[in-house]
């Protein structure tokens, strides 16, 4: 059973169940109901949705119109890579957690603080797509441009340089990273069996 209402309930719905249904697919926060909602509920009743997809296009499109401080709140709304605790369960079938070994966790929660020394304001997102965390240690490491480790210490965090915040390099980051979560919304329905 999936843990979505059938589409045509939310057109005609509350804002409420909106909302829930948007979490499911992009991770609660305070400005998908704040934000997204509204302007998807506003989009809904001019052109309704058939499908799922359809609804998440249509967020991807709300979100593709707000600045970069809405974006950058909105996409803080998913969890760290390698993190443990307080996952959806969607988060927590798509990272994996028990396969992977504490010195990989530990690299990851590294990895985030410097990914977030560089690009402040900014989290790292990627599209899991069933990798295991060790892959996406080693894609971080790559986007960082940090050698291969199991260091939980190295490089010294505030040895990196930060990127400008609204600059071409931290902007690219930020629409990599709506780009992958409307990627793990859309893997979300196909996991969840819904169109």
């Amino acid at each position: 059973m999936s843990a979505l209402p059938p589409i045509a309930e939310l057109a005609a719905g509350s804002s409420d169940a909106l909302t829930g249904a948007l979490a499911v697919l992009f991770e609660p926060s305070p400005t998908l109901a704040a934000h997204l909602t509204p302007q998807v509920s506003a989009r809904l009743q001019h052109t309704p949705v058939a499908t799922y997809a359809a609804l998440v296009d249509a967020a991807l499109a709300a979100i593709a119109a707000w600045d970069d401080a809405p974006k950058a709140r909105f996409i803080a709304g998913h969890p760290r890579i390698g993190e443990v605790k307080h996952l959806s369960a969607l988060s927590a079938r798509e990272q994996a957690a028990a396969a992977t070994p504490p010195a990989v966790l530990a690299r990851l929660r590294h990895l985030n603080a410097c990914y977030e020394q560089r690009y402040p304001g900014l989290i790292y997102i990627t599209f899991v797509n069933g990798r295991s965390r060790t892959a996406i240690m080693y894609e971080m490491e790559d986007v960082l441009g940090l050698e291969r480790s199991l260091s939980a210490t190295e490089p010294e965090v505030s040895s990196l340089a930060a990127v400008e915040v609204g600059g071409q390099e931290w902007r690219g980051e930020l629409e990599r990273a709506v780009q992958d979560v409307g990627r793990i919304a859309k893997s979300r329905l196909a996991s969840l069996g819904v169109q």
